[in-house]
């Protein structure tokens, strides 16, 4: 089966972002093919650089980029909410004349047609989140 996720809440905010992981994995290891996943609202989140949990904790960042590496994942960044929330990739800073990007290995910043390309192409989108 073919999934796409969407998760719109943040790495630490909600268990949503721990729960999309979780399933991501586990169907990629089942041999099921993630199409995209599309991060929303406050999920623009997981795609910052600069999260640096204590060295107890889960680093749920760095489980989405290790898993887009392993598994070839779309990790998709709204580029509006990403915005309003200070998180960019290299072509939105010079666009908007800021001196660095902190966008994490792994994902990109797009817009909403990603999701909604995602609903169609996808058997299945699922939302985490709100």
């Amino acid at each position: 089966m073919k999934f796409a996720l969407m998760v719109s809440e943040g790495p630490y905010t909600h268990q949503s972002s721990d729960t999309a992981w979780q399933f991501a994995k586990a169907a990629l290891e089942s041999g099921h093919e993630i199409f995209r996943v599309f991060f929303y609202h406050d999920g623009v989140n997981n795609g910052t650089r600069f999260t640096a949990p204590p060295q107890d904790d889960r680093h749920i960042v760095n489980r989405w980029s290790e898993l887009a590496e392993e598994y070839g994942l779309d990790l998709v960044v709204c580029v509006a909410a990403a915005q309003r929330r200070g998180i960019i990739d290299a072509d939105e800073a010079k666009r908007h004349g800021k001196d660095g990007d902190n966008i994490a290995p792994g994902f990109r910043i797009s817009g909403l047609g990603q999701l909604i390309e995602a609903g169609i192409e996808a058997d299945r989108l699922l939302q985490f989140g709100d």
